[in-house]
């Protein structure tokens, strides 16, 4: 039997609620008799034999005074949290959130920096989730060093330069521990659905003209992207990158509007023109909304399983086999074939547990 991922979070934020619930929701549907091929939502229902409801909560930090030094399962509910709350009963998880970095003790050698490196060896985390606001590149910094320090597995489900470092990777290839970013790309997001519709252009012989990509909710994600959205826009466009496909025409605003009616929902408007044969014109607009956190966690918890599937197999660096599930990967999209990206799952999924 697969030992169960023991997972750490840096920000107890709405896409923790959405993960930490979604865990409980798909062990209920196990215990129900429900077969994990018939779960709903869920894209690969077994990573490296882990299954969707396989995590431990071990360790959190943060730096909000909702959260900080109370219980993982009331800070993970506490305000500003807006995460609807599912039909689920919860388990007690009552490990103490710890007070996470702040700008100024985020140095390695800093009394903070050597005990959230002994913390999360005293957790015994396989990998640590960073879910912190965009923006906040010192932060991440941080995080993966003191990750780096204690031989854990990093996710980065932001913008901010993770993977995307030649001399983090690096340093993460050589200790044989993953790095997985940069940035998710969200379940069935506005990316996603961009993505595959200019490449539907392309491949119809259509010429885009112009296209822009506008982005609106209600949850503290979209409250900070007003402010700071540059390099979200800047992963947004690493996202739609493929061949044959020029995005110069392309505009996106990651937040055109923090709407708190909206809370954790999120609106996204699609606009494509075209031309067609004769120069005649084409125009597609479209327009999607989603529980924007959902969106997240259906994919972080490929991601979260991809890294400790490869820590188990001593696998470091970036994981091909998350490709598909972030905006900006080391090494861009281009890089990564199907058959690339088929081949790293099936070798997490094969090599023995250690």
């Amino acid at each position: 039997m697969t030992a169960r991922l023991r997972l750490a979070i840096a920000g107890v934020g709405n896409n923790i609620s959405a993960l930490f619930q979604g865990a409980e929701y798909y062990r209920k549907l196990t215990l129900q008799g429900v077969a994990e091929a018939d779960f709903v939502g869920i894209t690969r229902p077994r990573i490296g034999g882990l299954g969707v409801s396989d995590l431990d909560f071990v360790a959190a930090f943060e730096i909000h005074p909702n959260k900080v030094g109370k219980p993982f399962d009331n800070a993970v509910l506490a305000d500003p949290n807006n995460y609807p709350i599912l039909d689920v009963t919860l388990p007690k998880v009552d490990f103490i959130v710890d007070e996470g970095f702040t700008k100024e003790d985020s140095e390695p050698g800093s009394a903070r920096f050597k005990a959230i490196v002994s913390r999360l060896r005293e957790a015994k985390a396989e990998v640590l989730l960073y879910s912190l606001p965009t923006g906040l590149q010192w932060a991440l910094d941080a995080y993966a060093r003191a990750s780096l320090e204690a031989g854990v597995a990093f996710v980065n489900c932001t913008p901010d330069i993770g993977a995307r470092s030649p001399e983090l990777l690096a340093a993460y290839e050589k200790a044989a521990v993953p790095l997985i970013g940069d940035d998710l790309a969200s379940h069935l997001g506005t990316s996603v659905v961009h993505r595959t519709l200019l490449g539907l252009l392309s491949e119809r012989g259509i010429t885009l003209a112009s296209s822009y990509q506008l982005n609106f909710g209600g949850n503290e994600d979209f409250r900070n992207l007003r402010d700071h959205g540059a390099n979200k826009r800047d992963s947004k466009i690493n996202a739609l990158a493929q061949d044959g496909v020029d995005t110069s025409n392309v505009e996106i605003i990651p937040s055109a509007g923090y709407v708190p009616h909206l809370k954790d929902s999120k609106v996204a408007m699609l606009n494509l023109e075209g031309l067609g044969w004769a120069g005649t014109p084409v125009s597609l607009d479209l327009k999607l909304k989603v529980q924007d956190s959902s969106n997240a966690a259906g994919v972080i918890i490929d991601l979260v399983r991809i890294a400790a599937a490869a820590r188990r197999a001593r696998l470091g660096g970036f994981s091909a086999a998350a490709t598909r599930r972030l905006k900006s990967p080391a090494g861009g999209h281009p890089k990564f074939t199907p058959e690339i990206i088929e081949n790293s799952f099936n070798q997490l999924d094969a090599t023995p547990v250690r």
